[in-house]
C-alpha cells in the first residue's frame, strides 16, 4: 500500500454526473488523503485536463452527452494517466468494453467505499513509477534505496520519506506543509532538505536538482 505521502501527492478527477455522489466522493477521498477535484461531464473533465496534470480519474460510464466509454477512448488516445470506471451496468460485458476502451479497472454500482480506495491505491501502485534518476543519483521509489554513481547513500528514514515525497511530485513545488508530513516534524524540514542536498547535490550551495521555489517550497528536478 502507498505510504500516506504518496497519496497526498495523488490528485484525482472524479467525473460524475451525480451530483450527491460526486460531492459525496469528493469529501471522502478528500479526508483519505487525496487531492480532488470534481467534473460534472466530460466537456468539464476535458477543461479541467488542459491545465491539470491528474494521476487518475475516476469516471461514471453512464453520462448525458459523451458517455464514459467514449471519453476514455478518446482520452487513451492522448494520454495514459490511470482510468477507474464506476457503472450501474455490471454485466461482464460491460467490463470487458470498458477495460477495451481504455480503462485501467471497472468498479461497478452499489459499491462500497473502502472498495473504491482499495481499488484506487492499487490502480496508483501499478502506476507508481519504480525509479527517478536525477544527475548521478537514481532513487528507488518503493524500497526508498539511493545511490550515486552506483554507490549506496545512506538515507535516515526522515530523509528517505522527504525525498519520496519529492520524487513522486518530480518537476511541481511542494510546500513545507505538504512535506511536513513525511517527516513528522513540520519544523525540520529546512534542515532536512539542506542534508538531501549534501547527499545529491555536487554543490550542495548551488543545488541543481533539489530547489527552493521562492513562496512555494520545495521541488526535485529531474534531467
Amino acid at each position: 500500500m502507498p505510504s500516506a505521502m504518496a497519496e497526498e501527492s495523488a490528485h484525482l478527477l472524479v467525473v460524475d454526473d451525480d451530483t450527491r455522489l460526486r460531492e459525496l466522493l469528493r469529501r471522502y477521498l478528500t479526508e483519505q488523503g487525496f487531492r480532488v477535484t470534481v467534473a460534472e461531464n466530460a466537456a468539464a473533465a476535458r477543461a479541467k485536463l488542459a491545465s491539470i496534470e491528474f494521476d487518475l480519474i475516476v469516471l461514471d460510464l453512464m453520462m448525458p452527452g459523451e458517455n464514459g466509454l467514449d471519453f476514455a477512448a478518446d482520452l487513451r488516445q492522448q494520454s495514459t494517466v490511470p482510468i477507474l470506471m464506476l457503472t450501474a451496468m455490471g454485466e461482464p460485458e460491460d467490463r470487458i468494453l470498458g477495460l477495451e476502451r481504455g480503462a485501467d479497472d471497472y468498479l461497478p454500482k452499489p459499491f462500497e467505499p473502502r472498495e473504491l480506495l482499495a481499488r484506487i491505491r492499487t490502480v496508483l501502485r501499478r502506476a507508481l513509477p519504480r525509479a527517478i534518476r536525477f544527475g548521478d543519483c537514481v532513487f528507488e521509489i518503493e524500497r526508498q534505496f539511493l545511490t550515486r554513481s552506483g554507490v549506496p547513500i545512506r538515507l535516515t528514514s526522515t530523509e528517505a520519506g522527504l525525498l519520496r515525497a519529492l520524487a513522486l511530485a518530480a518537476g511541481t513545488p511542494l510546500s513545507r506543509e505538504d512535506l511536513s508530513e513525511s517527516t513528522g516534524q513540520s519544523r525540520t524540514v529546512d534542515v532536512q532538505v539542506t542534508r538531501l542536498r549534501r547527499k545529491i547535490e555536487a554543490d550542495p550551495k548551488f543545488p541543481r536538482y533539489l530547489q527552493t521555489v521562492r513562496g512555494k517550497g520545495y521541488v526535485l528536478l529531474t534531467d
